[in-house]
């Protein structure tokens, strides 16, 4: 019987099938992980560009804080307005964002926002993102692991 030196054989073919398998059982769920763990860092950087934003808006407008977030938005065309600062773009302004869902209310007295609060919300806990966020007009970003944060619950280290 005579080798064909050109081929690999079945059970060759069979091993490498069988390694490759092997590969992606172990670095799947790593690449979920730590698809995981950005969403929750972009969760959180989203949190402080509101914050900023915030500070900004009302610095500039002299209205308090923005009514919502699209006020925070770019505007369609010309000069940032108290309806469109220019301050956030256009993903985090729909409320979604890298597996985050993101809600904003805004406390208004005598038609001047004095008080805001954001919630980041994964939206697939466990996939999207373990970490739930908060934050208001304080500035500090808290979270809860095992749902929907608020100002009681403690804040992020560093």
């Amino acid at each position: 019987m005579q080798k064909d030196p050109d081929g690999f054989s079945l059970i060759e073919l069979l091993i490498v099938v069988a390694i490759i398998l092997v590969l992606a059982a172990i670095a799947i769920p790593n690449l979920m992980r730590s698809r995981m763990v950005t969403n929750q860092a972009s969760a959180v950087g989203s949190l402080r560009i509101i914050n900023t934003a915030e500070i900004t808006y009302s610095s500039t407008f002299n209205h308090g804080y923005s009514p919502d977030l699209a006020s925070l938005g770019t505007p369609g065309s010309g000069i940032p307005t108290a309806s469109a600062a220019g301050l956030i773009d256009s993903v985090l302004i729909s409320g979604v964002k890298s597996g985050y869902q993101f809600v904003y209310s805004a406390t208004s007295v005598n038609g001047i926002y004095s008080a805001y609060q954001v919630n980041a919300n994964p939206l697939t806990p466990g996939s999207s993102g373990q970490n739930y966020y908060f934050t208001d007009h304080s500035g500090v970003i808290r979270q809860n692991a095992t749902g929907t944060a608020s100002s009681s619950d403690s804040p992020l280290a560093g």
